[in-house]
């Protein structure tokens, strides 16, 4: 991980947010690659979520698959949050350190015991996984116990917790004991505000959608049952952001939500759950390190008629996997709250269903929809294509390259003249325009002519690159350049007026 997050600083994938000021945990910038390769990532989800939803495939009983777009705001009226449950409900439970002044998520810290026997008067390791208190903590308790086995802090009673060294701290029994802590960002409205102008940061997306629904079934022509997508920035004031990008305070979604009869809830449920995974596949996360889980009944939201995540391998979480996105079955859970708190009426009017009436038309059915929600984190998308990317080859000049699929690769091709003389530049920098005009709603299209030829290779597939066209004697003399393929570095000839037709083929165009 420590290699990937060097190769991201400088090669302009991700930077840390004011990096100049010594940063600020959780909050972390896009680079000129990171930004076009999230854009990339970004539009090809709205390509196929909302502008032609699960395209080329039908859903139950051979439905059409139907969407639109939305766009919501991040700050929403507070009592949206109190309907949804966030205000009362979007709670951890924290532990601070008196020592230290630092706050960990009660059910994320582990400890250090003895692997046999009560450690006694000795102390209990605290540590936070995946960070460097778990390597410290690990080589203290080995000295005090020998063999260690871990546990985890909620198994410890509070009344123990002062023979508990904290993950940072240098004396026994400084951990608090657990208090609620809201995860919303507060914000007052109004240049005067004051307490009773209190609002909130949106902590997801989804719950604008719900809010929007009715009015999206007014002013639009769509029947249940569709879909309403929605990508955008949430908030959460994580207590512990670590891991990269992976939990940060700031951080984009794209969501949907599928609105269906009861009936179909499950059907719908499922190939919504077997699309999202396929589509991971697709873009470049085939393998090992793709999974598709099903929540257990015990860890099912109490809302939750059934949830499944796809979860990926990264780095610090291996062996283990880390949620890219979850699949949830919500039942109208969200509808009935927001009816209720808000007294409008939100169920819909199904003219489709009901008694068929001797006129042929149907007597109507008035319902609740139940919605299915594909809720992917963007960031973590980006972050498990930089992970799943990264590939060192010691064979090479330059060892690290990044693997990316030609779709959300930041740089589609890099048009090189060999050396800067005898007409290559010119020819380089027309062959290059004609590419640009051609493919530049698809991503960039790089020229160089600084350096060596290996050095800009090199350059390229740090990148991400996956064509790298050279103009060189053979252009010259017969009208054809060299194309190098990143992932194999294996070279072949092609015509000049042919590359467009070349590239579009490759670029899946």
């Amino acid at each position: 991980m420590d290699a990937i997050m060097a190769l991201c600083k400088r090669r302009g994938f991700i930077f840390q947010a004011s990096d100049i000021y010594g940063g600020i945990n959780g909050f972390w910038d896009y680079g000129p690659l990171g930004a076009q390769l999230k854009k990339n990532l970004r539009e090809a989800w709205w390509q196929d979520m909302i502008m032609r939803p699960a395209w080329g495939q039908n859903g139950p009983n051979g439905a059409k698959v139907r969407c639109v777009p939305l766009e919501t705001r991040i700050i929403q009226h507070p009592k949206a949050w109190q309907a949804s449950g966030h205000v009362g409900g979007f709670n951890d439970p924290m532990v601070d350190c008196k020592e230290t002044k630092s706050r960990y998520r009660y059910d994320h810290v582990s400890v250090f015991v003895p692997a046999s026997g009560d450690p006694g008067d000795k102390p209990r390791f605290a540590f936070m996984k995946d960070s460097p208190s778990e390597a410290k903590q690990q080589k203290k308790a080995e000295k005090a116990f020998g063999q260690v086995k871990v546990i985890a802090l909620t198994d410890i009673p509070v009344a123990e917790f002062a023979k508990v060294l904290g993950p940072d701290a240098e004396k026994v029994g400084t951990l608090t004991e657990p208090k609620q802590f809201n995860l919303m960002f507060k914000t007052y409205i109004g240049a005067t505000a004051g307490e009773d102008d209190v609002s909130y940061l949106r902590p997801e997306t989804a719950q604008g959608i719900f809010l929007q629904f009715k009015n999206v079934v007014d002013s639009t022509r769509v029947k249940v049952p569709f879909g309403i997508g929605n990508v955008g920035t949430s908030f959460r004031n994580e207590v512990t952001p670590r891991n990269f990008t992976f939990r940060s305070r700031e951080f984009d979604q794209m969501e949907l939500e599928f609105f269906c009869h009861p009936e179909e809830s499950q059907a719908w449920y499922k190939f919504w759950r077997d699309f999202r995974m396929q589509w991971w596949k697709d873009i470049g996360l085939a393998g090992d390190n793709l999974i598709l889980r099903e929540h257990a009944a015990d860890e099912l939201s109490h809302y939750s008629v059934g949830t499944s995540d796809v979860e990926y391998r990264f780095p610090f979480t291996a062996p283990g996997f880390g949620e890219l996105e979850g699949i949830a079955h919500r039942g109208n859970y969200d509808l009935t709250q927001h009816q209720t708190h808000s007294k409008v009426k939100l169920e819909y009017n199904d003219t489709e269903r009901g008694e068929l009436l001797p006129n042929g038309s149907r007597r109507g059915e008035r319902y609740l929809p139940h919605c299915i929600e594909p809720a992917a984190g963007l960031d973590r998308g980006v972050l498990a294509l930089l992970c799943e990317g990264y590939t060192k080859d010691e064979s090479r000049a330059s060892p690290e390259f990044m693997k990316f699929h030609p779709r959300v690769a930041p740089i589609k091709a890099a048009v090189f003249p060999l050396v800067a003389k005898d007409g290559m530049p010119e020819i380089a920098e027309n062959l290059h325009t004609a590419l640009t005009e051609k493919f530049w709603k698809l991503g960039v299209i790089e020229f160089d002519e600084k350096q060596s030829i290996g050095k800009r290779y090199a350059r390229m597939d740090e990148a991400g690159t996956p064509y790298c066209i050279t103009i060189d004697s053979d252009t010259l003399t017969g009208q054809v350049v060299t194309i190098r393929d990143r992932d194999t570095a294996q070279q072949e000839k092609v015509a000049i007026d042919q590359v467009p037709a070349w590239l579009a083929g490759k670029l899946g165009t």
